[in-house]
């Protein structure tokens, strides 16, 4: 039977339960509610809000590597779109990078020494998805994102996505749309099933993530999804949510002296 968009919503705890890794496991992902508080998010969104204001002012076009998206909000203000390695320049937000509970997800991954990803590959993302003219981000297309490994001639590893959702996202307003059990997939089909970036468009067997302010989404990195853009514009169409990967293997931080990943460099495609 063909999972539903009233598949359970779990609460993450210091261990997973038997149902949370059987599910996982079928599927290829979860969704926690909640994971953090309204408090807990306004302080995310203060502290989001300060880094970019720092980059703004300092015209930050990089950060290890990795370029910043820049676009502009509602009233025409500029505004980071997407940041890169977000924890590495506020408190708070690295604290949040801190809680106990994400260590509950590591034994997803099946492999020995899971870890938070804060200082390797992107670092903790934060993407700030808005409809409106001079924006240049409001969608992204189908993508997995264990294609970075394949790039560079790797052996997939084990990968974990996990998005801490800011804003309440409704299946009319657009948002997170994946594809159940494609992390079972074959290589083929993981690289040639869709136009990676360039198909934004409905697949039948796509279900909407629909979530509130301060869900967890968890996501096999080989697993197929997008995000829709909004049918609305304005402020209406605002969608925030911040990613960071939860990996295993050799250690391998990021610093200002790494080069820009190839995948990265067309990033200014993805709007």
């Amino acid at each position: 039977m063909a999972l539903s968009s009233d598949y359970p919503r779990f609460t993450l705890g210091s261990a997973l339960t038997a149902e949370q890794k059987a599910f996982f496991a079928k599927y290829g992902f979860l969704h926690f509610r909640p994971f953090a508080s309204p408090e807990v998010v306004r302080q995310i969104l203060s502290a989001t809000q300060e880094v970019q204001a720092s980059w703004l002012a300092a015209g930050v076009e990089k950060v290890n590597g990795v370029p910043i998206k820049y676009g502009h909000d509602v009233d025409g203000s500029p505004i980071v779109q997407r940041f890169a390695f977000a924890s590495q320049h506020h408190p708070v937000l690295h604290e949040l990078l801190q809680d106990e509970r994400f260590k509950a997800l590591f034994p997803l991954l099946e492999a020995e020494g899971g870890r938070v990803g804060e200082n390797e590959k992107d670092g903790l993302v934060v993407n700030h998805y808005v409809n409106v003219e001079g924006s240049e981000f409001s969608q992204m297309g189908w993508h997995t994102d264990s294609l970075r490994d394949v790039f560079y001639g790797k052996r997939i590893g084990p990968m974990l996505n996990v998005g801490l959702h800011l804003d309440g996202t409704k299946a009319t307003n657009g948002g997170l749309r994946i594809i159940p059990s494609t992390h079972r997939q074959g290589l083929h089909k993981m690289l040639f099933r869709k136009k990676y970036y360039k198909d934004v468009f409905y697949d039948p067997n796509e279900i909407a993530i629909e979530t509130e302010p301060g869900d967890l989404t968890v996501h096999d990195g080989r697993m197929w999804h997008r995000v829709a853009q909004s049918p609305l514009t304005g402020a209406a169409s605002r969608r925030r949510v911040m990613y960071v990967p939860i990996i295993a293997g050799k250690y391998q931080p990021k610093s200002e002296a790494s080069p820009t990943p190839f995948y990265l460099r067309f990033l200014h495609l993805v709007k």
